[in-house]
């Protein structure tokens, strides 16, 4: 018996990642069942101010293009229905054809749930129990949380540093260099806990502005309809919750590199004969404290931002662009 001829488009980078793993499905109970002979495609197949109808018009053209018995989307997008829900999946069972939103897994273990549901949907699609076209919207209140969550992890905000690498060398070198004056020693000392909390939210905060504004990651609806203001509300959102963790990793680092150096280079006593007053090892951790702040300012801002992948990633709306560019091409 002749195995199903499945094709699965995917988005580039993490969705074709998660898709690779789904080249070896079979059917559930593959015995007296036809098997399943899989080709996966890397490419971008749907843009966000697209509907969902228009994406599976789009797979089900190139699955007539490549003879395939069915096609499965799967999108780094997220999906939503007439109504305004977030949809987990669509499927048209009478053109063969579904597309499956990542993000909508909601971030953890997303290539398991993944694999899971491209099997269902194709298993249900080889054998359809009805030709009526289905949406699987999210369930609760927390639908758009869920989403946001799911696109947050998938821009892998823990590998931002990878574009800041020489932001981060000069916070590090500003870092090394103020931990040893006397004159930092002295406006440590004479900072409040909240005023270095505050020090702390600041410095992070205009970080990510500056990342935002040179990078020119804001996106902005392009047109004044409900759909694309939430959209870009949603994009924006993800993009400042993946900016502030990647940040936040970046100052922790910097924070413990300083310490070890205060730790190794400096002598409480020593700090504590400046200040004209005792000093501890605690006073160390309070002077890196706000060397960190510092020096995530001067050396960030001081810097200019690579052209990294690692920026550009943290932004749905700068891959939407990649999106539409290469859509364009293929029509032209």
């Amino acid at each position: 018996m002749e195995a199903i001829r499945v094709g699965i488009v995917a988005d580039p980078a993490s969705p074709t990642k998660a898709a690779r793993r789904m080249t070896d499905l079979a059917p559930p109970d593959g015995v007296g069942r036809r098997g399943w002979s899989i080709q996966l495609v890397s490419e971008p197949f749907t843009l966000g101010s697209e509907d969902v109808d228009t994406a599976l018009a789009r797979l089900r053209s190139q699955s007539v293009e490549q003879q395939w018995d069915l096609v499965i989307g799967v999108t780094e997008l997220p999906i939503r229905d007439d109504d305004g829900r977030y949809l987990l999946a669509a499927i048209d069972p009478q053109r063969r054809s579904a597309v499956l939103s990542l993000p909508a897994l909601g971030g953890f273990r997303v290539n398991t749930r993944a694999r899971d549901a491209v099997r269902v949907l194709v298993s249900g699609m080889a054998e359809p129990a009805s030709p009526e076209e289905k949406r699987l919207p999210l369930p609760g209140r927390g639908a758009r949380a869920r989403v946001l969550l799911g696109m947050v992890l998938a821009n892998r905000p823990w590998l931002l540093a990878a574009g800041l690498k020489s932001a981060l060398v000069a916070a590090l070198a500003t870092g090394a260099v103020a931990t040893i004056q006397p004159t930092v020693w002295t406006l440590a000392a004479s900072l409040s806990g909240w005023r270095l909390w505050v020090a702390t939210v600041a410095s992070i905060m205009i970080v990510v502005a500056w990342i935002v504004i040179d990078g020119e990651l804001w996106d902005r609806p392009e047109n004044g309809t409900v759909q694309a203001r939430e959209r870009s509300r949603l994009y924006n959102t993800s993009t400042l919750l993946t900016l502030t963790i990647g940040v936040i990793i970046c100052y922790l680092v910097l924070y413990l590199v300083n310490l070890t150096w205060a730790l190794f280079v400096l002598d409480p006593d020593v700090i504590g004969e400046w200040l004209g007053e005792s000093a501890g090892y605690g006073d160390l951790f309070v002077l890196t404290w706000f060397v960190a702040s510092v020096a995530t300012l001067g050396g960030a801002l001081g810097t200019g931002l690579e052209s990294d992948d690692a920026i550009r990633a943290a932004a749905y709306s700068k891959r939407e662009e990649d999106r539409r560019a290469r859509l364009a091409e293929e029509r032209t």
